[in-house]
């Protein structure tokens, strides 16, 4: 395997099923195993390709800096070496930006683009938004991993009767090298693509659960007014991690959406 940083990586994937192929990205933190309920959904009718990101689960964990490009040319040498492309690129938060540069700079591995919970810009003026980046970067740089992944799972998923989820949460995110954590961060804190939305020309669903604290949702409403032909699909009772509080839901618009692309 590939480990210099400044190159793409051989990620660590798993896929089932047969069809149009269909990529699974996950978010900060997390790994392929995030997707239960829509291995589920979509096996039946896709090729459906689960990925470890650069310096998350299986995958390699090269000291950073990581950037979007990097994680995007991964995900193209993946989906070029195993011949499924052109894909169906759903992307949750890290994922979704993921998804974003890689439909930027492989148009040709893109067959349409569904965008979880995600944003073209992370960083925002609000003195909420700034809070929460440094209470975060502070845990990283003065705790360790459990403690990070203690106060992601409780925001995720905060109510009683999620406690097996955010118990599960806990324990995927705290098994992280803190070093590559780090790097993923960071490249999300640099990343900016605004001003290049409108290059996207793929069929396009934006999806936001109603209640997300991590990504708000006028960042949302952004992806799906400047990507041409775009909508955006909000998903009620749901926070930032809709795949798994709302999977019938989050299941449901997927499958129409790949329906009328197809």
């Amino acid at each position: 395997m590939v480990t210099h940083s400044t190159n793409p990586v051989d990620l660590a994937y798993g896929e089932a099923g047969h069809g149009p192929p269909v990529l699974l990205l996950h978010g900060l933190g997390s790994s392929r195993n995030d997707w239960p309920m829509q291995l589920l959904a979509l096996v039946p009718r896709y090729r459906t390709v689960a990925v470890d990101l650069c310096g998350h689960g299986s995958s390699p964990k090269p000291p950073g800096p990581y950037d979007m490009p990097l994680l995007a040319a991964d995900v193209a040498r993946l989906l070029t070496l195993t011949g499924a492309h052109p894909a169906h690129v759903l992307g949750l938060s890290l994922g979704g930006a993921v998804a974003q540069q890689l439909a930027l700079d492989s148009p040709h591995l893109v067959r349409s683009l569904i965008l979880v919970n995600t944003a073209a810009r992370f960083t925002s003026g609000s003195w909420q938004s700034r809070l929460m980046g440094l209470r975060r970067m502070a845990a990283l740089y003065l705790g360790d991993m459990d403690a990070v992944a203690q106060g992601v799972a409780e925001r995720l998923f905060p109510r009683p009767e999620q406690a097996a989820l955010r118990r599960e949460t806990a324990q995927r995110i705290a098994g992280n090298d803190l070093r590559a954590y780090r790097a993923a961060l960071w490249a999300i804190i640099r990343l900016d693509l605004r001003d290049r939305l409108g290059e996207i020309h793929c069929p396009t669903l934006v999806v936001a659960g109603d209640g997300d604290t991590t990504v708000p949702l006028a960042s949302k409403r952004l992806l799906a007014e400047r990507i041409p032909g775009s909508r955006l699909e909000i998903i009620a009772n749901s926070g930032h991690a809709t795949p798994l509080d709302q999977p019938e839901a989050f299941n449901r618009v997927v499958l129409e959406f790949l329906d009328r692309v197809a």
